[in-house]
């Protein structure tokens, strides 16, 4: 490794993967490469729906926030048809054959530095030819894009169609009593909806939706005698719940997607081409080169600061893993190691402030609370997410006996005071939102200072084109969130029609009564049914998706039984989010696989040992009252104590897991269980279960510390030996 001129960390050598970071997201299947007359355009409708978005913080359209939606809407889905594939195959005089050429488009919207980027060909040029190939739009893309555009705008035209248009005002008149064109245009807009959600996601939530309409439709014909049933929608009523109300298509999802999210991924993008990912990467290398763990750390503190920026869990995942790789090879990790650590780093970037991914702020939405207090709830989380990682990543340090890695570079604090002031839009959000300001204006506040510093780096002047390209590339990049808030409308939509959620929440919690009659047995088992369903859940869904769905079927559970608001949504909120680090799909760490070469099943359960806390604690915050001091909510002393306690149990915890006592030695099979038991004890916060719990932990390192002492210089259980993976 050397240093540039600019202080910015240049590798000395090549990365070994050919995965390009902006390809991944957590929410997305890979975008087309655009290019030519068809990427201009596209980034010039991208760019016209940016100016749209600012102009409604600072000046909302009259109309009201529906009509917003829907002009919105109208400028984001086509663009989902130009943009993703179909992935289905075409007759022959469908497909387009394009000639072969480079993607020149600017756009870049992750934050991996453009040096770590390579691109190798295979033997035969077949890669190299295969990506310089235009992927452009077939005849049927246009087609959807143009069907789209019509259907979305309708409701806003102001000329008649038969007895129907006639403008908004009178498209609202006709709720509940829907003209025939509106019907069909509705129709039209859900299938062109699924339609965008399947490129983007997958099949698995459009037939989610499919299956939530064939409730609404065929529910009636149920038994009666089912807590389920109900009597029945017809066609033209649920087209008037997803086209003409606040809880279809335009509802509170999409409404995050549009206000939020797109505000923040047009944050996320200037800052990325201001320099901060780069430097936030090399501040990690520079500040950690001098120690055994140093590689591993570096990795965490990359995924934490990159995830800032980025807020996507498996993007950030690969980002960081371009880079970060060929350093952990050289300290010895092996490659299912080295990926589960990146996979369980990058998702700590939705879990992460100032940045939360976009449930977060359907949580602030559907609790109708400030976005800054989802982010102070989610602070002592965080921290007990990345603790238990570090602790992992020095515990692996010392039993793989990785190396040292000599890195020639200058001085963190030198690079600090040279490239700091990318730290500051990210404070600057926090404290206006502190001090009153609107989560929507502090970004936007925040955008423009980041905007204003870059001019502090000569090679990071954001032009009036490269400001083009970031304000584009933050519309695009919401493309797939705002699909799938759209479709998880369908899902609302029909939930709030038919009284499902409630139906089911009560389903839930009486099974659970039917096995237990204790109060506190009976919330337990419904927490383990909750969690046993959103893990499930989640591995078909993106973690938008996931939520939604999670908090209208099991957030009413947990109300029921008397669990706080936001334990509760805080609760759905982190298992929606470790859906991505749980097997078999687990997209953060198949990512990282990717980047390392590693076998993606063995990658995905290092990541869960790396994430293992994180899928306890948010058990803690619905199943024990002090549990919601961890959110920040109680008195001072209340939350100091529970987070003590929770910082004492990941530490045992990540005994149990690694194997290990810092500063002791390897730890055996019995001190392992020991420490897995004292980590369940102080997580449930009782005085008895935690003086317990720290009298297990303090057995359990007595222990480890004894047979040191009987033999010093011994390995002992549980080393390892360089390139060998733990079991």
């Amino acid at each position: 490794m050397s240093e540039g001129r600019d202080g910015a960390l240049r590798s000395a050598e090549p990365a070994v993967s050919t995965v390009d970071p902006e390809r991944w997201d957590d929410e997305e299947r890979p975008a087309r490469r655009l290019a030519g007359p068809v990427e201009r355009g596209v980034a010039v409708v991208a760019f016209a729906v940016a100016l749209l978005v600012l102009w409604q913080v600072f000046r909302p359209l009259a109309q009201g926030s529906q009509y917003y939606l829907i002009v919105f809407l109208a400028g984001v889905l086509p663009l989902v048809f130009l943009s993703y594939r179909a992935g289905i195959p075409l007759p022959a005089r469908l497909r387009r054959a394009t000639p072969a050429e480079t993607r020149t488009g600017p756009a870049e919207t992750h934050a991996a530095p453009a040096e770590s980027r390579t691109t190798t060909a295979d033997e035969g040029g077949g890669t190299a030819a295969r990506q310089r190939q235009r992927d452009l739009p077939t005849p049927v893309d246009w087609v959807l894009a143009v069907l789209a555009l019509a259907v979305c705008l309708y409701p806003v035209l102001p000329f008649g169609i038969g007895g129907a248009g006639g403008g908004y005002d009178a498209f609202l008149d006709r709720q509940a009593l829907l003209a025939p064109a509106d019907v069909a245009m509705g129709g039209v807009l859900l299938l062109l909806v699924l339609e965008a959600c399947r490129r983007t996601t997958g099949w698995v939530l459009p037939a989610v939706c499919l299956a939530f309409l064939g409730y609404g439709y065929y529910g009636g014909l149920l038994p009666q005698s089912w807590s389920i049933a109900h009597a029945g929608l017809d066609f033209s009523q649920i087209v008037d719940a997803l086209y003409n109300s606040g809880s279809g298509f335009y509802g509170t999802p999409l409404d995050v997607a549009a206000t939020y999210v797109v505000l923040f991924t047009i944050y996320g993008a200037v800052l990325d081409l201001s320099g901060a990912g780069r430097f936030f990467v090399n501040l990690s290398v520079a500040a950690f080169r001098r120690s055994r763990g140093a590689a591993g750390r570096t990795a965490v503190a990359s995924g934490f600061l990159l995830g800032t920026v980025s807020g996507s869990g498996t993007a950030t995942a690969v980002s960081v893993g371009a880079v970060t790789w060929p350093i952990l090879r050289r300290a010895g990790y092996p490659a299912e190691q080295a990926g589960g650590m990146l996979a369980a780093a990058g998702v700590g970037a939705i879990l992460s402030p100032p940045t939360l991914g976009a449930a977060a702020f359907i949580v602030a939405e559907y609790l109708e609370v400030s976005y800054l207090t989802v982010l102070g709830w989610a602070m002592i989380p965080t921290v007990l997410y990345y603790l238990g990682i570090l602790l992992a990543v020095e515990i692996d340090a010392r039993r793989f006996r990785v190396r040292p890695v000599p890195l020639e570079l200058g001085s963190p604090w030198r690079m600090l005071a040279r490239f700091g002031y990318h730290f500051s839009s990210l404070a600057a959000i926090v404290v206006l939102l502190a001090v009153g300001v609107s989560a929507t204006r502090a970004v936007v506040y925040a955008t423009a200072l980041a905007f204003l510093l870059s001019f502090l780096d000569r090679g990071a002047w954001l032009t009036p084109a490269r400001l083009f390209a970031a304000l584009s590339a933050g519309v695009r990049g919401v493309l797939p969130v705002a699909a799938v808030c759209a479709a998880a409308g369908v899902i609302t939509a029909v939930t709030t029609k038919t009284g499902l959620g409630a139906q089911l929440a009560s389903l839930l919690v009486r099974t659970a009564e039917s096995l237990a009659d204790n109060r506190t047995a009976v919330l337990a088992l419904t927490v383990v049914f909750a969690a046993v369903a959103l893990a499930l859940l989640g591995l078909a869904v993106p973690v938008t998706a996931s939520f939604i769905i999670g908090w209208v079927i099991i957030g009413p559970a947990l109300l029921t039984l008397g669990v706080p608001g936001p334990a509760a949504a805080m609760f759905v909120f982190y298992y929606s989010v470790l859906s991505e680090v749980t097997p078999p799909t687990a997209l953060a760490a198949v990512g990282a696989s990717a980047v390392t070469g590693g076998r993606p099943v063995p990658t995905m359960w290092q990541a869960l040992k790396y994430a293992l806390p994180a899928f306890l604690v948010p058990v803690t915050f619905v199943l024990t009252g002090p549990g919601e001091y961890l959110l920040g909510r109680g008195p001072l002393w209340g939350v100091v104590w529970t987070a003590v306690a929770a910082c004492l149990a990941v530490a045992a915890l990540a005994v149990a897991t690694g194997g290990w006592v810092l500063g002791l030695g390897p730890a055996g099979p019995t001190e392992r269980i020991a420490a897995a038991a004292a980590g369940l004890l102080l997580l449930y916060l009782h005085p008895v279960t935690i003086t317990a719990g720290i009298a297990l932990l303090a057995a359990a390192v007595a222990a480890v510390a004894l047979r040191r002492r009987r033999a010093p210089g011994g390995a002992g259980p549980g080393v390892h030996t360089l390139g060998k993976e733990s079991t």
